[in-house]
This record gives structure tokens, sequence and C-alpha cells, in this order.
């Protein structure tokens, strides 16, 4: 949306038709097509034949994706866009090929985003070797590593994002940041399928477990959800460098709106938003605090979720006859007590699904009305500026936040 926008506040962009308007859109297709062939690499031309090469193969599959886009984008880019653009904040025309570098930062910086991810994710490396050597000293020092570890894995993703913006905006302005995102999700279809991969994994492994499978079933289940926690992992990467490039875009868009409402000599895209506004500053602070406040009701309506579960499980434990006996045998003692004519107990495993399904929608309330709700109020009370504040701290904070909790989430 912000691409689109702001590219057709261009003259240029307007005066050479709808290819050109919608040059976002073709990106955004181009990349559907490309993870759609390049995936068949991993079904048919380099298929997974032990649990080693699970993660092998899905790096492989990212970079043949950035690969093969960054190929297709050229002649795309530079057969749709005219031969330059006045974007509003850039002093010389873009030129298709800028736009085309910008696009390609943003591909190739996901693509780096989610190769250092894995390596703070993954057990094949140091640094969760030491985060898991650390237990043998007790919790304590295991969540002083894991901490130590999500903060130490913000430097590199933060340095590049920091990177393909001064880029992005430097030659191309918001435009830019916004092509420069959408490079990032050109390859959103393989990104989300190596970050569901996890979670699809995880729930073969409970399946397994209710169909009372055999153990070598769960064992597989097991190595494929490990593989998976680290390729969620570099998912939530992309997401997170995706969304700061976004959010950024949208703020830019966000300036360019209100600013055509306003009287000339008070457009923000020609003065600036100052920082040492009063209000901006005050609310860069505000906005920095957002994220926590945001992670903080989430984390506890996780926890109080947990709770109940856990004492639902303990409810069912001491109140259900023969679930403690069923609960410890494994398939083959459970085949023979079936031929015995034996009635084996299962818990109430609709009473648990109740549970996490209802407050899955319930506690995620607040946190909800919070986002939307602050930038509106804002807004309304305090002016433009306020908002620019805000939408900044916001930015800046949530982005290492996220990295940092999810790696260090991914790490444990």
């Amino acid at each position: 949306c912000a691409a689109l926008l702001i590219g057709a506040s261009s003259l240029a962009v307007e005066e050479a038709g709808w290819s050109a308007v919608l040059f976002p859109v073709f990106i955004s297709c181009a990349g559907i097509v490309v993870c759609l062939v390049v995936s068949f690499v991993a079904t048919d031309v380099m298929p997974v034949k032990k649990e080693e090469d699970i993660e092998t193969a899905l790096k492989i599959q990212l970079f043949l994706t950035s690969l093969v886009m960054t190929i297709v984008l050229f002649p795309i880019t530079m057969a749709v866009l005219p031969g330059h653009l006045d974007i509003a904040g850039v002093d010389s025309p873009v030129t298709p090929f800028v736009c085309f570098i910008c696009i390609v930062c943003g591909l190739w910086g996901g693509c780096i985003i989610g190769f250092v991810t894995e390596y703070y994710t993954s057990h094949s490396y140091q640094p969760v070797r030491d985060v898991a050597r650390s237990s043998e000293t007790g919790a304590a020092t295991n969540i002083i590593y894991g901490l130590a570890l999500g903060y130490q894995s913000v430097i590199i993703p933060v340095v590049v994002i920091a990177f393909i913006i001064f880029i992005a905006v430097k030659f191309a302005g918001m435009y830019g940041v916004a092509l420069a995102a959408l490079g990032m999700l050109a390859t959103l279809a393989t990104c989300l399928a190596i970050d569901v991969y996890g979670p699809i994994s995880d729930n073969a492994g409970g399946i397994a477990e209710m169909c009372e499978l055999p153990s070598e079933v769960r064992d597989k289940t097991d190595a494929l959800d490990a593989a998976g926690n680290t390729t969620a992992a570099i998912g939530k990467g992309f997401a997170i460098g995706s969304a700061a490039l976004v959010s950024l875009a949208l703020f830019g868009a966000f300036v360019t709106r209100s600013s055509s409402s306003m009287p000339a000599d008070e457009s923000l895209t020609l003065k600036g938003v100052n920082l040492l506004s009063p209000v901006v500053f005050a609310f860069i602070l505000y906005g920095a605090m957002v994220p926590y406040w945001f992670s903080a009701l989430t984390m506890r309506s996780v926890g109080e979720a947990a709770n109940a579960m856990v004492k639902e499980i303990a409810r069912q434990w001491k109140e259900i006859p023969g679930l403690q006996d069923a609960a410890g045998l494994d398939f083959h003692e459970r085949q023979a007590a079936r031929e015995k004519g034996t009635a084996l107990a299962k818990p109430d495993y609709q009473q648990c699904i109740g549970i996490a399904t209802t407050a899955s929608l319930r506690e995620m309330i607040a946190p909800g009305l919070l986002v939307i709700l602050s930038p509106i109020l804002v807004g309304t009370l305090c002016g433009v500026e306020a908002v620019c504040g805000l939408l900044a701290g916001a930015i800046a904070s949530s982005v290492q936040l996220a990295i940092s909790m999810s790696n260090t989430g991914g790490a444990w």
C-alpha cells in the first residue's frame, strides 16, 4: 500500500500508466511464482533423505529463491518503470536501476537476517551450545545466557536494516524504503513455508501421541520439530525485518498524506519533524515504551492460560481413574493391554483445547486495543507531530525487542 501510494504521487509514474503504478503488485506476483517454482527443488531435485539434511534443505530453498528473484526482478523493473521518477524528498530523478537496487537490498538483507537468525538459534552452532552448557549449573545461568544470546543476536540484523534504510532513503526516498520492504517480502511464500514447518511437525507429534502410535513415530516428529524451532525463528526474523521496513514506509505514507492537507509552509515533507520539539521527543519515549507494554500484556496472558492448563491437567490426573497408570504405558504395552480386554483411561483433550482457544481470543483484546487506539488518541489530542514521535519510537524499540525475544526463545 505504501509503495502504491508514494509511487502514485509521482507524476512520471502516473504518466507511464497503470503498469508503472502497479509495479509493487508485479513484485509480489513474481515472488509467488518464483517461490512456487523453486519449491520443486526441495521436493523433486534435492529431497531430504535423512534428518541431518532438514535445515540444509530449507536454507538452500531460501537462498535459491532470493537468487532467482534477483534475476527475475531486473527485466521487470526495467520494462515497467519509466526512465526517471520524481520522488518527494529526493533531489535527483530516480531511475529504474536505483529502484532495482533498493529491491535487491531488501531481498538479500532479509536473506542475511534469516541466516544470522539460524546461527543464533540452531543447535548446530556455538551460541545455542553455550546456552545448553550453561544449564549444567542451574536454571539461573541458563536464563542469563539465553537473554545475552538474544541481545547479541540483535546487532547484525539491526545494522543490516539500518543500511537498507540509509541506501533506500538516500537514493529513492520513502519509495525506495517501500520497494526494499517489498523485496524482503518477495520471498514471503518460502518464508511462510519455513515458518510453519515447526508448528506442523509439532502438531503431527501431538496427533501421533493422541492416536497412541509407536514411539518411533514420535521420535521422528520430535526430530522434525527440533529443526522446525530453528526454521520458525528464521521466518520470524524475516517477518520482523520486513515489518520494520513496511512500518517506516507506512510512516512515510502517513507523513505524505498528512502534509497534503497542511499549508505549504507547514508541510512535514518539506520542513521535516524536529526531534528537539518537546512534544515529538516526549512521544518518542512514549512510543518506545508501547512495545514493552504490549509484550507485558501478551506474556501475562500466556502465563494465565498456561496456569489454567496446568490446573486442568492436574485435575484430570487426580480425578480420572486409571489415567496415571495408562499414561505410563508405551505403544506395545497398550497393545498388550487391549488384547487382554483392559480398558485404558483417556484424558479429556477437549477441555484443554477449549482453555487454549478461549484464552487466545479473549486475552488479545487488550493488546489489540492498545496498538489500535494509541495513534488515534495521540493524533486526536496532540497532533500529527506527536504521532510521528510515537511511531518513530515504537519502530525503533519494537524491532530490537522482537528480534531479541524471538531468538532467545528459539535458542532455549
